[in-house]
């Protein structure tokens, strides 16, 4: 295909505003700039994602400008950029076939296949970074402009755009996304120590002392700078480390989300709710209490630890160096785990599920969480058979019906909902990891029992979106065949059923990922389960109500 044989206009579901979606069935094609690649969309998967960035629009911490890493003058020849209050397109599950390139593209050809990588965290904005269907237009139209200077690591110089096979089928390859943030979740490193070359906040109490500080430090580096709030010598002590330093009155004066780690010895209630607040992207805040109770619940900024990758540590000593060990390397589950997928049901809770029983680790048991009972013996009817393989345990609770008892060493939050981070914490095991994979909104503040917390040496953490390698790590499942994601199918659609499908989603009518094929204009929102009454010919194309390849060449044909 070349430019001149594009067509004018396409079909796209576009947000307009806050609960504001439109079908737009003329929106206009747009060739690509010189720097810039068009796809044509083979398929994109609807995701819980998606409401949130719905209902909070330009509130959305991803749908912001891009303040770093990109220059105002690229983004301005981008026509896909669209922050702030600009219509955007949403759907970032997606697999897309390359069918025009401008004339600086270097790095991707005409005709390739590839699996969209969304998550560009090399490109910031205020509260978090860019990504593909967000302040960048999504893959919900037929054809969608791309930019090389956006679609290329700027780290590793690797491609966003992922060349996949031709014998896939493409709800399988878009799934692989979903699957990737899931993996994202488990295998991301974490920082163990404090930060080298970064900005350090110490504040000490009157009747605490500094302690442990520099047994913390990365053996990359000492920080770049220090802030101290102290009543005492303690600056002193810092001005030894022949670092930077600057003494500051109260916590309160120091500047709002600077700094990278924040190291508090004591155990104020407004102390640590004042702190909560200077904590920067990725900043690890340890609580240091010298034994002492805090007495209270805090506020703390449970959304943040998603969007922003926030961490929170603490220790019962007096000495900092404790509260840094209680962080793991990942978030990875562990031999003899209790864990506790709480909306488990869902399209991503069954996926969380699913990859934990099929994990190689002795002595775990899963309890499948979720207040539907039709979506739990959904889900059953999927895990049962890869538990029992893999000898792992795996039972299900609606707590309508029975109580959830724990103590739970790692539990898993799949509801944007503060208030279940702290049933965590309530349930916590000593060495309790706590996975907020669900997108609690980024200003959200929850009360939590940072008493249990600390005291149980947990460790709560979250990420947002994938990076390459979590893309070709569960792409290559896929190639080789041993993970099929097509099992995550629970209903298909052309453009005309998208926005019933993004209302199933947030209604919580079907259990599985809906995938959409913007090409098929007409198609309403099918279950598989109706397959048989509406398309028959592709009906008779399931594996036992599966999703299949050969159903969707069916479909497509």
């Amino acid at each position: 295909m070349t430019t001149s044989t594009l067509p004018k206009t396409q079909y796209a579901v576009q947000l307009v505003g806050p609960g504001e979606l439109k079908l737009n069935t003329a929106k206009p094609v747009v060739a690509p700039g010189s720097h810039q690649v068009l796809g044509k969309i083979e398929s994109v998967c609807l995701c819980f994602s998606d409401l949130k960035l719905l209902k909070q629009f330009s509130q959305h911490p991803r749908k912001s400008e891009v303040i770093g890493g990109l220059s105002p003058e690229v983004l301005k020849d981008i026509s896909s950029y669209v922050p702030g209050d600009k219509p955007t397109v949403p759907g970032h599950e997606a697999v897309v076939r390359i069918v025009a390139v401008g004339n600086q593209v270097k790095h991707h050809k005409v005709g390739e296949r590839c699996l969209v990588q969304t998550d560009y965290r090399a490109f910031v904005t205020a509260g978090s970074n860019a990504a593909f269907g967000y302040n960048f237009e999504g893959a919900l139209q037929e054809y969608v402009v791309m930019d090389e200077r956006v679609i290329m690591d700027p780290a590793s110089g690797e491609r966003f755009l992922i060349p996949v096979p031709e014998n896939l089928s493409a709800s399988a390859v878009a799934l692989v996304e979903p699957w990737a943030c899931v993996e994202d979740s488990y295998v991301t490193p974490e920082r163990q120590t404090i930060k080298a070359g970064g900005k350090l906040a110490v504040v000490v109490d009157s009747d605490h002392k500094m302690k442990g500080l520099t047994e913390s430090f990365s053996r990359e580096g000492k920080p770049a700078s220090i802030s101290v709030v102290c009543a005492d010598g303690t600056h002193r002590e810092l001005e030894k480390l022949g670092i930077p330093v600057t003494r500051i009155h109260s916590a309160s004066e120091l500047p709002k989300e600077s700094f990278d780690d924040i190291v508090y010895f004591g155990y104020n209630k407004q102390t640590i709710e004042i702190l909560n607040d200077k904590l920067g992207i990725c900043g690890i805040i340890a609580i240091v209490t010298g034994g002492h109770k805090i007495g209270h619940p805090v506020s703390v900024g449970v959304g943040r630890v998603h969007y922003g990758m926030t961490r929170w540590i603490g220790t019962l000593s007096a000495s900092a160096h404790e509260a840094y060990k209680v962080i793991p390397a990942t978030g990875e589950v562990r031999e003899n785990d209790s864990i506790c997928v709480v909306g488990a049901g869902g399209p991503m809770g069954q996926m969380h599920v699913l990859r934990d029983v099929c994990i190689d680790k002795k002595g775990m048991t899963v309890i499948a969480v979720d207040f539907d009972d039709a979506r739990l013996a959904n889900l059953l009817e999927k895990a049962e058979p890869l538990a029992k393989a893999n000898k792992i345990g795996l039972k299900s609770v609606n707590p309508k019906n029975q109580p959830l008892t724990g103590p739970f060493s790692y539990n898993v939050v799949m509801a944007p909902i503060g208030a279940l981070v702290s049933d965590a914490i309530k349930n916590s095991a000593k060495g309790c990891l706590i996975n907020i994979f669900a997108g609690i909104p980024a200003p959200t503040r929850h009360d939590l029992d940072l008493d249990t917390y600390i005291a149980n040496g947990c460790f709560m953490f979250g990420t947002s979106g994938s990076t390459i390698r979590d893309m070709k790590i569960v792409l290559e499942k896929v190639v080789a065949g041993r993970l099929d994601t097509n099992r995550s199918v629970d209903a298909i659609s052309g453009m005309a059923g998208a926005m019933d499908g993004l209302a199933a989603v947030e209604n919580r009518t079907l259990a599985g990922k809906i995938v959409i094929y913007p090409m098929l204009h007409d198609l309403a929102l099918t279950p598989l389960s109706k397959l048989d009454e509406i398309l028959p010919k592709v009906a008779a194309k399931l594996d036992h109500g599966n999703w299949t390849t050969e159903a969707e060449k069916a479909l497509l044909a």
